[in-house]
This record gives structure tokens, sequence and C-alpha cells, in this order.
């Protein structure tokens, strides 16, 4: 039997924290709880605990849980904040930082992190410099493993939150998916199922360190997940 895993998600009401709770449906390996600064409506067969509060209370919330590893899938986009880069950066930024550093003064040692394919803190494009910039710092709190997802074009409905760009993009890309070959392979679009199994996947890795995954070693994370709860 696999050791059971203690996982707490932030995150939740977003396209991959949603696809991360229904991905433990049935899974008796891992005991998920989710933190949300709003209620969330749970699919039909999750069992699992979820907190509503503030994110200056999220501390108290990891405290009591003990969890082993923390799954952040934090995230906003430009559009839903008005065009607004410094709102953008107290979601993606600030609070992803915040929260990272209160779990691990809690004693997470764990961190599974969504960022982007391309995140680059030098990036003249101003999301992939937030991205790479929340990178570095999550990289210097001192979590015992930190594993940074970098997807592509994600892939799935998006409750309350309609993406003109990114839906024709959903669309057109597996038609474009097939002649991304080589290094343009971690551009390929993914499935959002696929990047919350990696993350449930990579969050029961034992091994020190920082380490990036793009498209393939996502892909192969959670296919390697899935068997193990098959």
């Amino acid at each position: 039997m696999s050791e059971l895993q203690r996982i707490v998600l932030v995150g939740a009401t977003g396209l991959v924290g949603r696809r991360v709770i229904e991905a433990c449906i049935g899974r008796e390996d891992i005991r998920l709880a989710a933190i949300s600064r709003r209620e969330v409506k749970l699919p039909k067969g999750a069992r699992m605990e979820l907190f509503v509060a503030q994110p200056n209370k999220w501390s108290e919330v990891f405290e009591a849980l003990q969890p082993t590893a923390l799954i952040s899938a934090l995230g906003t986009t430009i559009k839903t904040v008005g065009g607004d880069e410094e709102a953008f950066r107290a979601v993606d930024q600030q609070l992803v930082i915040d929260t990272a550093k209160a779990a691990s003064k809690a004693g997470i040692r764990q961190m599974v992190a969504i960022s982007s394919v391309n995140a680059d803190a030098r990036s003249k494009n101003f999301y992939l410099r937030v991205k790479g910039e929340t990178e570095e710092s999550l990289s210097k709190i001192g979590f015992k493993r930190l594993d940074i997802l970098q997807p592509g074009l994600l892939r799935g409905p998006r409750e309350g939150d309609p993406r003109l760009a990114e839906g024709i993009g959903q669309i057109i890309a597996p038609f474009i998916d097939p002649f991304l070959g080589g290094k343009l392979r971690d551009y390929r679009s993914i499935d959002a199922r696929i990047v919350a199994q990696a993350a449930l996947g990579f969050s029961s890795r034992k091994a020190a360190g920082r380490f990036t995954h793009t498209h393939d070693q996502i892909v192969r994370c959670a296919r390697e997940w899935t068997k193990q709860g098959s």
C-alpha cells in the first residue's frame, strides 16, 4: 500500500485546482484539504476538507493540518483585474510568495507550484517576467523540495472566467501541437487534468532539491501517478 500523502491545495477555484480535487476522488493514498477565499462547489464523490478563510489566516490552517506538501494553483489574469498590473502581481506573485512563506513557517517542507512555460524574471513580457520573479522568490524560501511546473496553454473549461483568446487557442492547439517538435515541444498545449495529476505525483517525490518540469516531464509524471492508483 502506498504511503498516505496529506496534501493542502490553494487555488482550488481555478482550472488546475478543480482538476486536482477531481483527480483525488477514489484515491485512498491521498488525504486532500483545500483552502480558499470563497466557497468551492465540490464535485460528486469528493471526500476532503475545505477551509474558507482570508489569506492572512491561512497560516493557522497550515499549522492545524500539518500536511506533507502544498500544491499552489493560485493565479488570475490581466483581464480579470481590469488591466491593473499591480493587482495581477498581488495574486500571481505576492499571494503565492506569502502563502509559500506561511507554509514553510508552519513546517511544510515540500511545495508544488504551477507556473508557465518560458517564465523568466528577465523577460520583456510582463506575464512571463512576473512568473519568473515568483519562481526565483519561491526558490529562496527554503523548502526541502520545490517542484515548479511550466505547462504551455492549458486546455479545459473555465467556470465563470471566459477568455476569448485562450478559447480560440484551445480550439486550434490540437492542430498545431503535432508540428511542435524538439525544443518547441515545451510549448505544446496540455490538458489541465494532466497538470493536476502531475502536481499530485510530484508532491509524493522524496528527493530534495528544486526541480522545474516542462511538457514532457509533466505528462510522464501524470501517467506514472495514474498507474499507481489503478
